[in-house]
């Protein structure tokens, strides 16, 4: 385990970090066009070892993106398409008896990857929803009283579908919570798209995309995010965000410590993807919302994501 000390890199190896960071950006971009921001975002994420949901329409470029982030990395990529009869089995594996031997043995399901891609994961059944958190939570599943450890790199991205959407099934705050950051990426903009259609974007998107990095460097990353401090007046401010869901009048239930840590950790790795050691009030605003959006329900039980933009706007930091 690297010290602080250890963790922090001279400024000629923080700028080679940045110069990586940004050329997978680019290098993502080139596949997902006009989205370098919900890019940056879910990058940042990978690197504080979180979870993503994404929330958004079919045939936006969610499962493009997963598999372009996965490939960039050289990551083991398993995706699994969810639906309504899907069995906690089909994710996690199932035991299998085996006469010859007399004994089970665990043939591991595709949970057991390095990038899992969980697509419509609000079609499943609740049963088999739930089949995730441990894994997400522990880095581990626990089949027949043993423990199975997942790979030190396990990311998921779970999509899902607008929940007034036919077959959907609510996801709880208990599964919720479990991301670190929901986003939508939305529609491209009127040029990007009459790029999609031309003969060089098409040959380009046939493509596998290239691994510019590797498993080791995203651990090696992660080790130093870490290390990434914060003044006693950015802390003030980023509890100020997270008191104030607290307060709101129309606000059901405000942020847990847990989202809180969850909010410190993404603006630890926003800093860190533009080459500072410590946190700015900049960071913590834009790690507020994608790390809110999906935890704040309003007492009529709709998203507080307009709400989350109006705590931010209202609140003067250092």
């Amino acid at each position: 385990m690297l010290n602080e000390n250890q963790a922090s890199k001279s400024p000629a190896q923080m700028h080679s970090d940045v110069e990586s960071i940004h050329a997978i950006i680019d290098h993502v971009g080139q596949k997902i066009l006009d989205k370098e921001q919900p890019i940056r975002i879910i990058l940042a994420a990978l690197l504080a070892d979180g979870h993503v949901l994404l929330e958004d329409l079919p045939g936006l470029g969610k499962t493009t993106l997963a598999t372009a982030i996965a490939q960039s990395f050289g990551l083991q990529f398993n995706r699994i398409q969810l639906t309504s009869d899907m069995m906690p089995s089909d994710v996690l594996g199932v035991s299998i008896y085996d006469a010859k031997s007399q004994q089970f043995s665990y043939h591991k399901g595709p949970i057991f990857t390095q990038f899992l891609l969980a697509d419509e994961l609000n079609r499943a059944t609740p049963k088999t929803q739930s089949a995730l958190l441990e894994a997400m939570a522990e880095n581990q599943v626990s089949m027949d009283g043993k423990t199975h450890a997942l790979d030190d790199v396990f990311f998921v991205m779970a999509t899902q579908n607008p929940i007034d959407e036919a077959g959907t099934y609510a996801l709880p705050q208990s599964q919720l919570d479990r991301f670190l950051v929901s986003l939508s990426l939305g529609y491209p903009n009127q040029q990007s798209e009459r790029r999609l259609y031309s003969k060089a974007y098409l040959q380009q998107f046939r493509k596998p995309v290239e691994a510019i990095s590797s498993p080791q460097q995203l651990l090696a990353w992660r080790e130093k995010i870490t290390a990434v401090h914060a003044s006693d007046e950015v802390l003030d401010y980023l509890q100020l965000l997270v008191q104030k869901t607290r307060d709101h009048a129309e606000i059901l239930h405000g942020l847990s410590p847990r989202a809180g840590l969850s909010l410190f950790k993404l603006a630890q790795s926003l800093a860190f993807m533009e080459g500072r050691d410590f946190i700015t009030p900049g960071d913590v605003q834009m790690a507020f919302y994608p790390v809110s959006r999906h935890r704040l329900v309003t007492h009529d039980n709709q998203s507080a994501g307009d709400l989350v933009h109006e705590i931010i706007h209202d609140t003067p930091h250092i």
